[in-house]
């Protein structure tokens, strides 16, 4: 028998919102800026058309609005450009950046505009001063000029001059703007194949637009502030890549779900811009890096090879590798007893990933969540560095709860999925790798050896002494350049001013007469650190201002401030000058740093409200540590 309903208003839908009704709740009560950190959450729950709807609802809240209640929360100005109408790229756009925590201010040029956008300094474009601009290039640029009967050569003839034209509009971005600029390849549609009836032909035009994508694709190397991305691989994907109605009426030449697509592509680049790339993978192990559950099937029972499902465990592990290799440090946490796993790691015959992969293995019977803490904690990161893997849905729900600035990759009982799953919103994506970055996982290893080290004593002050630390303090070469902009972009705990230097900032700030630029480097009984710092000091006339200070986490707590400060101040003194002033900006995650310059005899002479501004008379310089040995040749730079 049906249960009837009350119609009092005694009974009330207690089923809880779904994310899309969460977000429209909230914009109508008015309340969707005050709660603007949960926007987060819910978007992690949804992808394709629901992710775009909640982009359109998060477009009609005012990003002032925003930043008045929640002043940390990163804003960027992406200015959107192109050939077609493009539009429809907003809503993807903020929801793609508002999933990875920021903010979008979108300025979008009127259709076919993007000569003018970024050939004329004084265009409404560069007005805006945008972080990034997005120059989408399609097909239709080329077919839309060439004749009504038409040849290859034709086409080559096009896009040869499109490949030019693109070329001389990165160059006048890069001398008009301090942003990024993303241009796009362009994919190559059936509908202009197919109008070629012979193979031949049909051939030689695949060769000709391949290479002129090629070229594209090598823009980026003569122009620093420009990005490609390759639509080739989005494309592959499986959803078509054009709308032929959209594109003949609309003059939208890409399809929504190409640039949905594009949208999850621009918003890992502004997550890298901001500084909020993730550096540490952590991996389950149980039905995550092997099928089964070790405790209850053995190291015998469980699959990895040898099977359908075994190949795909397999297939994972190796992309685990391949992004290990690279700088992004491995780590697991899996509920299970630890010896097991270990022997799993040393002595299963078809295991990819072993040991000596893994920066720390936790296997244990706490919550994930707490594992996670501890092992950040023993990095010396934070949890927001942290991409976490599980296909407990259980474990995946408690991270987010616990630990909402945790990345974390959802994955289920379908291991045949796991690798497109992981890959999907490329959470270690790098403008450009440096030997820092491939070194990174080794010299993470040496950290817990140092570790391991200082519990053999009984005194801090031992244990430094025996470290050996030695530090170099130079001025950036243009060889520092690409690893002094990353450790702007990706250092967030000692980092005074949190500017974010991209790499052709860095260079202007070498070439500038006066810009002292240097560079910290760092070894010890251990290893090389390598360039774990940098310090940007601008003179005033006879005084001089630190812009910056930043030092990576790896090297905390060991003096190397002290030691590259006290040279500063003394260099300073030497070239004549009255004083050094430093300035500390606030945020979320800095607050390592807020005393550094009281501790070190500066005094606090004001405080707007978001700087505060210290001034160091040089009359008295606190000594560098004695257990440093420090090689520093500022002079190079004078002041």
């Amino acid at each position: 028998m049906d249960t009837p309903v009350p119609t009092d208003g005694s009974a009330r839908e207690t089923a809880p919102l779904t994310p899309e009704r969460r977000l429209l709740e909230l914009l109508r009560s008015g309340r969707l800026a005050a709660h603007y950190p949960e926007v987060r959450g819910l978007l992690s729950e949804l992808s394709g058309e629901g992710l775009t709807r909640a982009g359109q609802l998060l477009g009609r809240l005012d990003p002032d609005e925003v930043l008045r209640e929640h002043p940390a929360v990163p804003a960027m100005t992406v200015a959107v450009t192109g050939h077609g109408t493009l539009s429809s790229l907003v809503a993807p756009l903020t929801a793609e950046f508002a999933r990875h925590g920021l903010l979008l201010r979108p300025h979008v040029s009127d259709y076919n505009s993007f000569v003018f956008d970024l050939s004329d300094p004084g265009s409404a474009l560069y007005a805006v001063a945008p972080e990034l601009v997005l120059c989408v290039l399609d097909p239709a640029l080329v077919f839309d000029e060439v004749p009504t009967l038409w040849h290859v050569a034709d086409v080559e003839r096009v896009l040869d001059e499109k490949i030019r034209l693109v070329e001389g509009l990165a160059a006048a971005f890069g001398t008009t703007s301090r942003g990024t600029l993303l241009f796009n390849t362009l994919p190559l549609l059936r509908r202009h194949t197919a109008q070629l009836v012979d193979y031949r032909s049909r051939a030689a035009l695949g060769a000709v637009w391949r290479d002129a994508n090629a070229r594209l694709l090598c823009l980026a190397e003569g122009h620093p502030s420009l990005v490609v991305l390759d639509l080739d691989p989005l494309a592959a994907e499986g959803d078509l890549v054009s709308d032929a109605r959209l594109s003949v009426y609309a003059k939208s030449h890409f399809s929504p779900a190409l640039l949905a697509a594009y949208a999850r592509e621009a918003g890992h680049l502004g997550r890298q811009l901001t500084g909020r790339t993730k550096k540490a993978l952590v991996l389950d192990l149980d039905n995550t890096v092997w099928g089964g559950v070790l405790g209850d099937d053995g190291p015998d029972g469980i699959e990895v090879g040898g099977s359908y499902r075994g190949e795909a465990f397999l297939a994972f592990q190796r992309v685990a590798k391949q992004l290990g290799s690279q700088g992004v440090l491995l780590a697991a946490a899996s509920k299970n007893d630890r010896e097991p796993v270990r022997a799993v790691f040393r002595e299963h015959p078809d295991m990819v990933l072993r040991e000596d992969d893994f920066v720390r293995i936790t296997a244990n019977w706490q919550p994930k969540s707490d594992n996670l803490r501890d092992l950040a904690q023993a990095l010396n990161l934070g949890v927001d560095s942290f991409v976490f893997a599980d296909d407990s849905p259980y474990e995946c729900g408690l991270v987010r709860q616990e630990l909402p600035e945790v990345a974390v990759v959802r994955l289920d009982d379908e291991p045949a999925l796991h690798v497109e799953r992981l890959l999907r919103d490329g959470w270690f994506d790098t403008r450009e790798l440096t030997a820092e970055d491939r070194s990174r996982p080794a010299k993470y290893r040496e950290e817990s050896a140092r570790s391991d080290f200082l519990h053999s004593f009984s005194s801090l002050e031992d244990y430094l002494r025996e470290l050996d630390v030695r530090v170099t303090f130079t001025p950036v070469e243009e060889r520092d350049v690409p690893r002094v902009s990353q450790i702007t972009l990706r250092t967030n705990q000692f980092n005074l001013t949190t500017e974010r230097l991209q790499p052709q900032d860095v260079r202007e700030r070498i070439a500038d007469p006066g810009t002292w630029a240097l560079a910290i480097r760092s070894t010890d009984r251990f290893g090389d650190n390598g360039l774990v710092g940098a310090v940007f000091v601008r003179r005033d006339g006879d005084t001089v201002r630190v812009e910056n200070f930043l030092l990576s986490c790896r090297v905390f707590s060991r003096g190397i401030e002290q030691a590259c400060l006290s040279a500063l101040l003394r260099h300073a003194r030497d070239a004549g000058l009255k004083a050094v002033y430093g300035s500390y900006r606030p945020t979320a995650k800095n607050t390592t740093v807020k005393d550094l310059y009281p501790r070190y005899g500066f005094q606090q002479v004001a405080d707007d409200g978001t700087t505060t501004t210290y001034r160091h008379d040089l009359a008295d310089i606190v000594p560098s540590p004695e257990h440093i040995r420090l090689t520093a040749h500022p002079e190079g730079q004078a002041l």
